[in-house]
């Protein structure tokens, strides 16, 4: 499992906001950007999704800038991921989306056959392998069905969520003096 550098610079960039000396201390992308030695391009539509979900807030205008819209301990580390992360596919054989304990589905169209009161706290659901293309071959593994590698897989996949969503960004900045030096 790797996370993508689309999920790494959206931490990094948490955690600058989050080290700032002062809540309402406004930053901008060229300051993130330049201390990560990170794209600025890149980084602007990061910074843009993030301000959709909720997480920073945007001030226009001549001195604006952004900044944290939440507190550290509001970030759910695991709900992030689940959020911003493209997929989870550790094999062919896995859907793209995670569900939030809330039984929200994040990252992907709702899917009927998904019921998480049916299975609580599971972090992603398996594609149908009896699905069948229009020249009548099935798409995926041909052992899928009887497959039990997919298993040790998904419990693999949910430990991975299960241990992200106990941690905070509040708990990743409790070092904030070396984090601003570092990124000063």
């Amino acid at each position: 499992m790797r996370l993508t550098n689309y999920s790494d610079y959206a931490l990094r960039s948490l955690i600058y906001l989050a080290v700032k000396p002062a809540p309402q201390t406004l930053a901008n992308i060229s300051d993130i950007a330049d201390s990560y030695n990170i794209s600025k391009s890149h980084l602007t539509k990061i910074i843009h999704q993030l301000g959709q979900l909720g997480y920073i807030d945007s001030v226009r205008g001549k001195n604006g800038g952004i900044r944290l819209a939440m507190a550290p301990k509001d970030i759910n580390l695991g709900i992030l991921i689940k959020q911003i992360e493209p997929d989870f596919a550790l094999v062919e054989c896995f859907a793209e989306k995670l569900p939030d304990s809330d039984g929200i589905n994040y990252n992907a169209s709702h899917d009927e056959r998904y019921d998480t009161a049916k299975s609580p706290g599971l972090p992603l659901t398996l594609i149908d392998e009896t699905a069948v293309t229009a020249n009548k071959s099935t798409s995926g593994c041909v052992i899928s069905p009887v497959c039990q590698l997919k298993g040790v897989f998904f419990e693999a996949l949910t430990a991975f969520i299960t241990v992200l969503e106990r941690y905070t960004l509040a708990d990743i900045i409790n070092n904030k003096a070396e984090l601003d030096w570092l990124l000063s």
